[in-house]
């Protein structure tokens, strides 16, 4: 299945990695640390051996889970984004053109170091994947986290329906997204929600009762998360994603 060239063009680049690593903007909190911050909250004591970071982007979440994790993988579609990914676990620095205005740029220079990141990239791995179409080799997992990522799956009723196939017993499966739905990255008839059925508003929140209901419980009442993308000086995205945490039921 192919994916938008949109996770794979140099200046969607240079806006992740400033939404991974870059400055905080209009007084919200980086959403990929938040992310990982609340999985650890959820986790409530639950051993932390092995993570999956799907979706993962440029990897700031990844490394985050990694302060705690003895092993994290971080998994990718595109390409580009994994190899901004590998890049920063190898060299610890990453370099960018951040747009600021048409052709102007900035140019940026951010490090694991200055984050508190430096010493835990010995436990992450990054990988260019299909969350649809894991290799068997993802498994027994303590907590996959899918962050901004079931609304750009081509079959996401694929992934929900499997996923816990890959998670070890009472571990977690954490779920962010702003529900966002396009025919460009989800046909329609793949939608999770976010539609009329039977005449009745169906939400996503519905669908993923439904499809996680075989394996998973809802551990804790859904909240949101904001997040802010830059994507130049005086243009951002302000959006809120909905997070919600599943536990694997004993079969």
């Amino acid at each position: 299945m192919q994916q938008s060239a949109f996770y794979e063009d140099d200046t969607t680049l240079a806006q992740y990695l400033e939404f991974h690593f870059g400055e905080q903007w209009h007084g919200e909190n980086n959403f990929p640390k938040a992310l990982a911050d609340s999985a650890m909250d959820a986790m409530d004591g639950r051993s932390p051996s092995r993570a999956l970071d799907l979706g993962c982007a440029c990897g700031r979440t990844t490394f985050e889970l990694a302060r705690y994790f003895q092993h994290v993988d971080g998994i990718d579609f595109s390409r580009s984004f994994v190899r901004a990914c590998q890049d920063m676990a190898k060299n610890r620095q990453v370099r960018y053109a951040r747009p600021e205005e048409g052709e102007l740029v900035s140019f940026q220079e951010r490090t694991l170091a200055s984050l508190g990141l430096a010493e835990v990239t010995g436990r992450v791995a990054f990988h260019q994947g299909d969350a649809c179409d894991l290799e068997p080799t993802y498994r027994d997992y303590d907590l996959v986290l899918a962050g901004n990522l079931i609304d750009r799956l081509y079959q996401p009723a694929r992934f929900l329906t499997t996923i816990h196939e890959r998670i070890n017993e009472l571990g977690l499966l954490v779920i962010a997204s702003p529900y966002t739905w396009l025919e460009e990255y989800t046909p329609k008839d793949q939608w999770v929600g976010g539609f009329k059925r039977g005449g009745e508003d169906f939400s996503t929140l519905d669908g993923l009762k439904e499809m996680l209901a075989p394996h998973f419980q809802l551990l804790i009442e859904p909240r949101s998360l904001p997040f802010v993308i830059r994507e130049t000086r005086n243009k951002f995205q302000h959006s809120f994603s909905e997070l919600t945490v599943w536990e694997k039921v004993s079969q």
